[in-house]
């Protein structure tokens, strides 16, 4: 029996990635629906500062809460994958929940960079073993888990906008 070759691993890992943050890559998904901009970076760019800083859902969090938050992740996700230590308090990534427009833009910006940095330490992985694949596929889960969260937040606002 032999093992799942690295490339496919790799393949799969940033087809996920991809998803999550982009929107589905084709005309099927893994776990988004089919239509455009329903990753993070389309869900998010159509909000304003306000509207990213309006608290909702369970525990009263803001869009730019669980952006903040996003961010925090992947950054930890990237050195756990380069070999770096990482912590586990999580605390301080849930310190931003309002924003104004220049601070919606930074945050925007810093996610897309983390994201980048994230692909890039998967594309360049040597080893894939168990801890490198609970990081990647941990990353993956908490990526979708708050894009959920995000497009929950916002159904009722869209629905309220609609005639």
């Amino acid at each position: 029996m032999t093992g799942t070759p690295p490339a496919v691993t790799v393949s799969l890992l940033t087809r996920m990635l991809r998803e999550a943050f982009s929107g589905p890559p084709g005309p099927w998904t893994y776990f988004t629906d089919t239509s455009p901009g329903t990753g993070v970076f389309g869900t998010i760019s159509r909000l304003s500062a306000a509207a990213a800083s309006l608290e909702g859902g369970p525990g009263n969090t803001t869009v730019a809460g669980h952006v903040h938050h996003l961010t925090s992740s992947l950054a930890l996700a990237t050195l756990g994958l380069r070999g770096q230590p990482t912590s586990r308090d999580r605390s301080r990534s849930w310190t931003v929940s309002r924003v104004d427009e220049t601070g919606w833009a930074d945050l925007q910006a810093r996610l897309r960079r983390e994201y980048e940095s994230l692909l890039v330490a998967v594309e360049t992985h040597a080893v894939w073993d168990e801890d490198a694949l609970g990081v990647a596929i941990g990353a993956i889960a908490h990526a979708a888990y708050h894009l959920g969260a995000i497009r929950q937040r916002l159904a009722p606002r869209d629905a309220e906008a609609l005639p």
